[in-house]
């Protein structure tokens, strides 16, 4: 009896846990296993004949598509971590691995990739980090753990909210991440940096206008308080807007409404409004730079974020996690650095705050062709600057001493209580335990 060869092997498929399709060399879909079905939500009769780039709509699709590059390259990729957008609109992570399928001459015939549903790791991952990751933001600050403390309570209020701090500290995150908790979560967030924009683009770009308004207005444009209806503006630099928009942005804080440009009707201005500014606004009060009754409306919730450099106990964990964003970007297995490149790190002020470490870990796994960066892969500037540290505390030189003084602080800071130290360090009592016995610490 002859087998049926197209229904065994779709047969094969669908008994395998991950998820698999093929495609021809037009990008066609050609299989669609049922764990495929299942982890995107797409059924097979959909997805077969269509290309794959439309049925996953995967972050690396459009510019850095696996498959692409294993058809190009003829290497195969093995378990590489991309998010795809499932049938109901979640970010879903998943590890692809691909391959080329050939003819029985040895022709290109199309490509297969198998993933995997990583949504249960991940979930892992974010309950292991616990109280030390909020949305995108990861610390182990206790400043900063604190914020997170207050953060929903404040995030279901519709009060605005000043967030201060230097620049690259993380300000429009934190408020991502204070909309993301909002009751207006499912509407949208709007970002304008007030600082980058003069007066009048900055009044046509807030507000909006009409056609005809000034002479390059051909049609009608909606400003950013009309696209933000129903969810939140971040209005950056707040500090930086000059005495005349002042007056307009008091307004609508006062009376819930705007007036785009060359309009004859206000606008309901129905948006949460977040500010940020990275200079002294009460300052500014005083020397009648800001006005008065503006810093009041915008200051009735105020979160101030701290610099890296007070952070120090973040570094080792931020360094990770950029590590790992930026090997899925370039593709890399970088495992971390060595003991040398991370004290550089650790005694620098980073005036640039997080911005500035993150651009120095891009530059560093860029520069780095071995599994482990070392000073030589870092930015030149920060071997000039190495030998001196504004930082008023006493920096350790590697990863141990870093770690033995976060320990000691954490316990004095929390009177000795192995309980409360343990939990402000986010790790297991009994893991404290044996690592204050490495370091010969004794405070029984």
């Amino acid at each position: 009896m002859k087998t049926n060869q197209p229904a065994f092997q779709e047969t094969i498929l669908d008994s395998i846990n991950d998820g698999v399709f093929t495609i021809d060399k037009d990008w066609k879909i050609t299989s669609f296993n049922k764990s495929a079905e299942k982890i995107t939500g797409i059924s097979k009769k959909e997805a077969m004949g269509k290309r794959c780039r439309d049925v996953f709509r995967a972050d690396v699709c459009e510019k850095d598509c696996v498959l692409e590059s294993t058809l190009q390259t003829g290497k195969p990729c093995i378990n590489k971590t991309v998010h795809i957008i499932n049938r109901k609109g979640k970010k879903i992570p998943i590890s692809v691995s691909t391959a080329i399928l050939k003819t029985s001459s040895g022709k290109i015939a199309g490509g297969v990739e198998t993933f995997r549903d990583m949504s249960v790791i991940e979930e892992l991952k974010r309950e292991i980090l616990g109280k030390h990751r909020f949305a995108d933001i990861i610390t182990k600050d206790h400043t900063m753990l604190k914020i997170f403390d207050v953060l929903p309570g404040m995030a279901k209020s519709d009060s605005t909210i000043l967030i201060t701090g230097d620049s690259g500290t993380g300000k429009e995150l934190l408020a991502h991440a204070i909309h993301s908790l909002s009751n207006r979560a499912d509407g949208p967030f709007i970002s304008v940096n007030c600082g980058a924009l003069p007066d009048s683009l900055l009044e046509s770009e807030l507000f909006g206008y009409k056609k005809g308004a000034f002479t390059d207005a051909k049609q009608d444009k909606p400003g950013r308080f009309h696209l933000a209806k129903g969810g939140a503006i971040f209005l950056d630099e707040i500090g930086d807007i000059s005495k005349a928009m002042q007056v307009k942005l008091l307004r609508v804080l006062q009376e819930k409404r705007f007036d785009p440009l060359g309009s004859v009707k206000s606008e309901e201005a129905d948006v949460r409004i977040i500010t940020a500014t990275n200079q002294e606004l009460s300052k500014l009060v005083e020397e009648k730079k800001f006005r008065k009754d503006l810093y009041y409306r915008i200051n009735v919730l105020t979160i101030k974020l701290p610099p890296l450099k007070q952070r120090k106990r973040d570094i080792p964990l931020l360094i990770e996690h950029f590590i790992n964003h930026f090997n899925s970007i370039y593709q890399k297995e970088v495992i971390g650095l060595d003991d040398e490149a991370v004290s550089i790190l650790m005694k620098h002020s980073f005036p640039g705050n997080i911005r500035e470490l993150q651009n120095i870990i891009e530059h560093a796994l860029i520069m780095c062709s071995s599994r482990t960066v070392t000073k030589e892969h870092l930015p030149e500037y920060l071997m000039e600057s190495n030998g001196s540290n504004d930082v008023e505390t006493a920096i350790p030189e590697n990863i141990q001493d870093f770690e033995k003084q976060r320990i000691v602080a954490a316990l004095e800071q929390n009177r000795y209580s192995k309980q409360k130290t343990a939990e402000q360090l986010g790790m297991h009592p009994t893991t404290l335990w044996r690592k204050m016995k490495k370091f010969n610490l004794d405070f029984s």
